[in-house]
């Protein structure tokens, strides 16, 4: 008998921990039973919002868990949710980091808008001086 990976909240305070994340992204992408191109993209804004959250962020949370949905036509949908949190500085112009092109340089080149390109659904809950909360789910086709 398979047993289905758990998911859970991990801690990202290392490169180590980005690794960790992406690691449990995927298991609980491929239990769900998503694409190998939708776990790709699931694992991908992960591993962003990971570093993002280690380098700007100071470090922080991770909370991947397995989620579903009803679907008219299919019972139950399947995903995976993740929110990254920090009690880092915040984003202090939310517009320029969502905006196509911009970097603060040093990462995958994505960024925000790029990890909210990958995924279903994007929360972003940020204020200067309080840190920063991102959501994002992705859902199996």
């Amino acid at each position: 008998m398979s047993r289905e990976p758990a998911g859970g909240e991990l801690p990202i305070a290392s490169h180590d921990d980005v690794v960790r994340v992406r690691q449990l992204a995927r298991s609980l992408a491929a239990a769900a039973g998503m694409s190998l191109v939708d776990q790709t993209k699931i694992v991908t804004a992960a591993s962003e919002l990971a570093r993002n959250t280690l380098v700007y962020g100071g470090g922080g949370t991770a909370r991947v868990e397995r989620v579903e949905r009803p679907s008219p036509r299919a019972g139950a949908r399947a995903g995976v949710r993740i929110v990254f949190s920090d009690d880092g500085p915040g984003i202090p112009d939310v517009d320029q980091a969502l905006a196509e092109g911009w970097t603060s340089g040093g990462g995958l080149g994505l960024g925000l808008p790029g990890a909210r390109r990958l995924v279903d659904e994007f929360d972003l809950d940020t204020e200067p001086g309080r840190g920063t909360t991102v959501t994002v789910t992705k859902w199996c086709r």
